[in-house]
């Protein structure tokens, strides 16, 4: 039985390279995928998905306005979808999560999304916020804090390394503008430095 599942941390856990993994193991076995990434991701190209270690693949794009579970239906009067595969998920709409739920439900197949569980100013990402209520399947991909502890949170730093407490929510970036943190860190606002 098909299952919706949440992989979340921090930035810099290694999502993105689980995600591949995830599909080249489907592709091994003569299975086919369908894998989706937000659109706006601009460190990249353009429906890439991408990991630090340098694998990537394409991906269809995603954004707010996407009938995610309408494009799996369509691919699927072309060819057999044994996984749907999501990266950057916390970019996911309360709708676009419900309809991953139904691709589930309604299509039997089974749904792997990574993503942020919290932004910069520790609030939930829409879409982190319903995966965690709504996925049959919660796993946390661990990263660590400057301290060794496990991170958990992220913080968004500008070009003089300093924390920023105040922004619009999406703001895409990587190692030069989020940096993880464990919780007491994140508080105390320490980057260690």
């Amino acid at each position: 039985m098909a299952k919706l599942y949440f992989n979340y941390s921090s930035m810099n856990a290694g999502k993105s390279t689980a995600l591949l993994q995830a599909n080249h193991n489907y592709l091994e076995r003569g299975m086919k995928t369908m894998m989706f990434t937000f659109s706006e991701d601009n460190r990249f190209e353009k429906g890439m998905i991408v990991s630090r270690i340098g694998i990537k693949s394409n991906a269809h794009p995603f954004n707010n306005s996407t009938d995610i579970h309408t494009e799996v239906s369509n691919q699927l009067k072309e060819e057999k979808v044994d996984c749907l595969l999501v990266d950057e998920a916390q970019f996911l709409t309360k709708k676009q999560v419900h309809d991953l739920g139904r691709v589930v439900d309604e299509l039997n197949i089974p749904v792997l999304t990574f993503g942020i569980r919290t932004d910069f100013q520790g609030e939930l990402f829409e879409g982190s916020k319903y995966l965690l209520a709504w996925a049959d399947n919660l796993k946390e991909i661990k990263t660590v804090c400057w301290c060794g502890r496990k991170a958990t949170m992220v913080v968004r730093i500008n070009d003089k390394n300093e924390i920023i407490s105040e922004g619009e929510q999406i703001e895409i970036g990587g190692n030069e503008r989020y940096v993880p943190l464990c919780r007491s860190h994140f508080v105390s606002k320490n980057l260690g430095n």
